[in-house]
């Protein structure tokens, strides 16, 4: 059974790139939508890079439909990858979206297949997510479950969904004159967060693309679907990588994946796991003056996961 459709985003790094595409060719998605960042004016040879990251491509040896936006020009993460998930979303209704340093486990493809259909019409679904940070979470015995936040190593959503998404995120000023933000979050500590993250993103400090979409759910009281293993590993954590550190004991570094059985065992209820909401957002991602950066506040939690397993 062929995946369904997949949006490939690829910049500059070959080795990642190519064991990644292993992972879609093995999948043998129909379509395939590859988007390419250009090359940075200031870093010489990265054009020669990318043309070879991109040569790549061209082993597809399945039955599938392609479709390149490869760019002359560097545009920069925050246009780069939004305008290239405009783009595939322009023509499908349906997919994944997978980075080149996001190595999915091959349960990945057919987990988001099935659900892709199970919530296709039920806009409370707006995001499949393949990473789960606790890397398993078997509370209710069920496959998956729900989460007012949402990962975006390895995911997947519907055209109705991302229909809500905007980069510029001009319903902001609006949402921070009323505090309604506070509406969202569970604590202080996370209003404060997402205050002084929403302020950055929205004034441009911030080059990047995802906190605009989670902006989009939660604003919008959009789920998404955590699995109860985790199916993502990134290796990008790389001296080359754009958003990710070049550390080997990170705990986000290549993390363990594990095979999630098909068909699916779905919950019975639609109700957002607030034990784990809890844990994401208590362990490692408030903040008050004084405490651990959110990158230790991290390694403190995953170690603390690891050990209680």
């Amino acid at each position: 059974m062929n995946s369904p459709p997949v949006l490939f985003l690829i910049f500059n790094r070959p080795e990642l790139t190519h064991r990644v595409f292993a992972c879609i060719r093995a999948a043998r998605p129909a379509q395939l939508f590859v988007a390419a960042d250009g090359p940075r004016n200031d870093r010489p040879h990265e054009a020669e890079i990318c043309e070879q990251t991109r040569k790549i491509i061209e082993a597809v040896d399945w039955d599938c439909d392609i479709a390149t936006l490869f760019r002359e020009k560097n545009l920069g993460c925050k246009k780069a990858v939004s305008t290239a998930i405009d783009w595939f979303f322009e023509h499908v209704e349906e997919g994944i979206i997978l980075e080149d340093d996001c190595l999915p486990n091959p349960s990945f493809f057919q987990y988001c297949q099935e659900l892709l259909e199970h919530y296709r019409k039920d806009s409370r679904v707006m995001q499949i997510c393949g990473l789960n940070v606790l890397q398993e979470w078997r509370r209710c015995g069920y496959s998956y479950y729900f989460s007012s936040y949402g990962p975006i190593w390895g995911w997947a959503s519907w055209q109705r969904a991302w229909h809500y998404y905007d980069v510029d995120m001009k319903l902001w000023p609006e949402i921070k004159q009323e505090k309604l933000y506070e509406d969202f979050c569970q604590n202080q500590d996370e209003a404060t967060y997402r205050l002084n993250l929403y302020n950055d993103v929205y004034s441009g400090k911030i080059d990047t693309w995802d906190y605009q979409w989670g902006f989009a759910k939660m604003i919008n009281n959009g789920l998404s679907v955590i699995p109860s293993v985790n199916l993502i590993s990134n290796i990008g954590f790389t001296a080359d990588g754009t958003h990710t550190v070049a550390d080997k004991n990170n705990p986000y570094a290549a993390m363990a994946t594990y095979t999630l059985p098909s068909p699916l065992n779905h919950p019975q209820h639609m109700i957002r796991d607030f034990q784990a909401d809890q844990r994401y957002i208590n362990d490692f991602m408030s903040i008050k003056p004084g405490q651990r950066t959110i990158k230790q506040r991290l390694l403190k939690f995953l170690h603390k996961a690891k050990n209680e397993k």
